[in-house]
């Protein structure tokens, strides 16, 4: 069972995310082998930021998790990306960000199963439009995959922190995300 996480992150807040739900794919694959199926909790998990995750999808990929901000009540587009980054977010999304990524993915073997999630201000809570949902019209549109799940994790505001509980939860989801696997 080998996953891929790619992120866009542009404060932090989504890479940290990223990391804890790797961590709990990771955790989740460690204890479905525990738990007296050898051979099926072994894996590999690798987490990359979008601007170095590969065009080409490997073959040996069978959870692809994407994520990334919800900008403007979708992914990131360049212009909200040169927004963020005079707001003082890291360099280097300024070209590619998920959006363009999905666009140009490639798989080369079977299409993996997908799980799509973002990070959003905890006031926008309620408000429709979802990085995370996006991606997933994104990845069903270019057949890069099936949808398996999706998710919002919820920063303070968009320099963050990540609002008290979420790391937790995102762990979670990531062990959820390798049971449904093993």
């Amino acid at each position: 069972m080998n996953t891929l996480v790619v992120h866009e992150s542009h404060f932090g807040n989504t890479r940290t995310v990223a990391e804890a739900i790797a961590d709990g794919i990771a955790d989740g694959f460690a204890s479905v082998e525990g738990a007296g199926h050898e051979g099926r909790g072994e894996g590999r998990v690798e987490v990359v930021d979008v601007t170095e995750a590969p065009d080409r999808l490997a073959a040996d990929v069978d959870l692809l998790v994407v994520g990334a901000p919800t900008h403007a009540f979708s992914m990131s587009r360049a212009s909200t990306r040169r927004d963020a980054r005079t707001q003082g977010a890291d360099p280097g999304h300024e070209a590619r960000g998920v959006r363009e990524w999905l666009e140009t993915l490639t798989p080369t073997g079977e299409p993996p199963d997908v799980a799509t999630f973002d990070t959003r201000v905890t006031t926008v809570r309620k408000l429709p439009g979802s990085a995370a949902r996006a991606a997933g019209r994104s990845v069903a549109r270019h057949h890069l995959g099936k949808v398996v799940g999706s998710a919002s994790f919820f920063v303070e505001d968009s320099h963050g922190p990540l609002a008290d509980g979420e790391l937790d939860r995102a762990r979670d989801w990531g062990r959820a995300l390798a049971r449904r696997e093993a």
